[in-house]
């Protein structure tokens, strides 16, 4: 589980995160959504260890994400876009990943690398890939050595239907092991079949978290989208 307490991130004199309070349980996939710059990258990346965490804290497991960086080993991530040596192959990328986390081959998760098929396309250099292959590339990787947590970010951007599909499919599969899967996305439509809770953020503060089941109740929708529509409809009036 990830607890977030407290915490506040300033660039400058801009306040991207404004005292957030989350928790994030296993077993649970959540949608952390809102518009441009409302603090969901920001906040990914302080649970990341990208961005250095000051004022508040992070507990992953229960332990600081100031305290002990090991904590990332649990942790798959997915970026949005994925930036990798252009002269590589894939089959030579991932090789690289792999001598880097020194999993046994018996533990790693390669459900992914076959249904998309890339090692048909392991002799392909990185910088000639389509997005969407990379975005393959990157989906393989987040989930490859089965981490508790997977953090996706706009995991369906430049994906091909079928492509979707099966991510969608692999991420319900691994939620319902028990693992914690935070997903950012734009596309509210695409997570109507694979999240249990929504976080909707702006200007830095956290303005909706409920289960999936809650909020469609509460606003009387049927999906995901019509349900965010209506709450800021509300906070409009």
């Amino acid at each position: 589980m990830i607890l977030v307490k407290n915490l506040t991130k300033k660039f400058g004199k801009f306040t991207a995160i404004d005292d957030v309070n989350l928790s994030f349980q296993n077993g649970h996939s959540i949608a952390l959504i809102g518009p441009n710059g409302c603090g969901k990258t920001t906040l990914i990346k302080c649970i990341l260890g990208l961005n250095v965490v000051e004022n508040g804290d992070i507990f992953v497991d229960e332990k600081s994400v100031k305290d002990d960086y090991l904590y990332r080993r649990n942790i798959g991530y997915m970026p949005q876009i994925g930036r990798y040596p252009e002269n590589m192959t894939i089959g030579h990328t991932i090789q690289m990943i792999k001598d880097t986390r020194k999993l046994s081959e018996e533990h790693l998760d390669t459900e992914l690398l076959e249904d998309f098929e890339l090692e048909k396309m392991y002799d392909k250099k990185m910088g000639n890939l389509s997005g969407g292959t990379t975005q393959k590339v990157s989906a393989v990787l987040a989930f490859m050595f089965d981490p508790k947590i997977i953090i996706l970010d706009e995991p369906t951007a430049g994906l091909d239907p079928l492509a979707s599909e099966i991510l969608k499919k692999k991420i319900i599969k691994e939620k319902n092991k028990g693992k914690l899967i935070i997903i950012t996305s734009h596309l509210l439509s695409e997570l109507d079949d694979i999240v249990s809770e929504i976080i909707f953020m702006n200007e830095g503060k956290i303005l909706v978290h409920q289960s999936v089941e809650d909020l469609l109740h509460q606003t009387n929708s049927e999906k995901i989208s019509e349900s965010i529509v209506t709450i800021l409809k509300e906070m409009k009036k």
